[in-house]
């Protein structure tokens, strides 16, 4: 029997090993495909949970306000976001770039101290969240009508935050030790449920806005305990270790470090909502929040597939960078910028072409439809160039160089967007705001191209390698 058990362990590490070895020798086009495909509806999936509450609210409850509400959570939610992506990106690129020197122990010691890191994070902000909800909220932009619902979703859904870090953290993992299409599978389990849940409660039950909360919060703790069942399998490439997850601060480091720098686009994206959301509400009052909403889901759309582009990238890059076979990794870049471009300027097109269609998915009132079809027809004029600031961001943090990741991830939000956000106003009233959007995307693209093509002609080997 013990000798069975031997090999059916030997069978299963001789399995994981060849998933991780194509990552060094399969045909890039094919293996990007292979990889990006699942990551892409996976995350486009997970895309939809917030776009069905959207949906579903706005036409579920015959109050304007209601939307105005939602719109004010967004931050709240992006930085329980940034805070789980810390975790979760920091430990999948560190995870492939060990896994590419062969260094299976030190990428377990990884995986433990992440698990660690996200329930402690996770308590400490869900705590102060609730604490400090009203302020917090009113700090967004809510106004005294829209405020009651925006308190009354994000008492229900803070609960559930730390499952949905614990979710979209290991998703991340999953896919970089060889699983992409186990990590979709995730992500589908959710959303199908959210999907059918959140319309039986509100539309069913008449629950009202909190049950579209609560329809998130169970979906994502089914999801939760199906992705973590995954590194307690002893036929997984990576498994959790007894002892691995006490925190180590050497491994912290290095996962808090290179997580910097999507924790900081997802902290620079609450930070401009904040900042925005008031300004709309000095400008066009909650109407103009209203409008926002119908950008922000419908653009999500576009970004989350791109993002799905990088997440099935990043496993390739880090292990071919950990392996210094830096033709292959230049390859897959390309590769993944060219179809990032595509997918954004296909998201810009139909913006300018189809605005008042994409409003109306996500409000009834009129007065809302034709601000967010101004909203949309301003704000997407230079989104077609996302799609290669986003890969090419990603392109160095999937290599663990953080200090630049980071400072492209800021270059947009930080350091052109909020500047524009106070300035524009000024001259423009409304419509302002509108056009810092495409001013931030041309300015940060330019800026992150230029560092790329300096990089690409002086790429070295990874520090500490053997």
């Amino acid at each position: 029997m013990k000798e069975t058990e031997t090999i059916q362990t030997h069978s299963a590490d001789q399995e994981a090993m060849e998933r991780l070895r194509q990552l060094a020798t399969a045909k890039i086009g094919p293996l990007l495909w292979r990889y990006s495909l699942p990551a892409v509806i996976g995350i486009v999936v997970t895309a939809l949970y917030n776009l069905i509450d959207s949906i579903v609210i706005g036409h579920a409850i015959d109050d304007p306000n209601v939307i105005a509400g939602i719109a004010v959570t967004f931050p709240v939610m992006t930085l329980s976001g940034a805070l789980g992506m810390l975790i979760g990106a920091g430990a999948a690129t560190r995870i492939s770039i060990v896994l590419g020197q062969k260094d299976k122990p030190r990428a377990e010691m990884v995986l433990g101290n992440a698990l660690m890191l996200t329930l402690i994070i996770g308590v400490v902000y869900m705590t102060c969240f609730l604490v400090f909800l009203d302020p917090i909220l009113r700090m967004f932009g809510a106004s005294d009508a829209s405020l009651p619902y925006a308190r009354e979703f994000m008492q229900w859904i803070i609960p559930g935050m730390v499952l949905i870090n614990l979710t979209f953290s290991y998703n991340n993992v999953m896919r970089a030790t060889g699983y992409p299409r186990k990590a979709m599978l995730t992500n589908i389990l959710g959303a199908v449920l959210n999907a059918i849940l959140a319309p039986l409660f509100l539309f069913g039950f008449g629950w009202g806005i909190w049950g579209a909360a609560l329809a998130t919060d169970i979906a994502m703790a089914i999801t939760a305990v199906y992705v973590l069942s995954h590194f307690f399998n002893p036929a997984s490439a990576l498994v959790f270790r007894r002892g691995a997850c006490r925190l180590r601060w050497p491994v912290v480091k290095s996962i808090l470090m290179i997580g910097m720098a999507p924790f900081l686009i997802n902290l620079a994206a609450a930070a401009i909502n904040a900042v925005m959301n008031n300004s709309l509400l000095k400008y066009g009052g909650d109407n103009a929040i209203a409008a926002i909403v119908a950008f922000n889901r419908y653009v999500t759309i576009f970004v989350f597939i791109v993002i799905g582009i990088c997440q099935g990238m990043q496993p390739i890059l880090g292990y071919n960078y950990g392996a210094g076979q830096y033709g292959r990794l230049r390859r897959t870049l390309f590769q993944a910028i060219g179809v990032g471009l595509l997918v954004t300027t296909a998201g810009c097109v139909l913006a300018q072409l189809a605005p008042r269609g994409i409003a109306s998915m996500f409000m009834q009132d009129e007065t809302q439809i034709q601000a967010a079809v101004i909203c949309l027809r301003y704000s997407t004029l230079c989104f077609w160039m996302v799609g290669v600031q986003i890969v090419s961001t990603n392109f160095f943090q999937s290599l663990g160089m953080a200090g630049k990741a980071i400072f492209l991830s800021l270059t947009r939000q930080i350091i052109f967007m909020i500047p524009f956000l106070f300035i524009l106003p000024g001259f423009w009233g409304l419509e302002g705001i509108w056009c810092a959007f495409p001013l931030s995307d041309a300015l940060a693209t330019i800026v992150t191209v230029c560092m790329l093509l300096y990089q690409l002609r002086h790429l070295e080997p990874v520090p500490g390698s053997k």
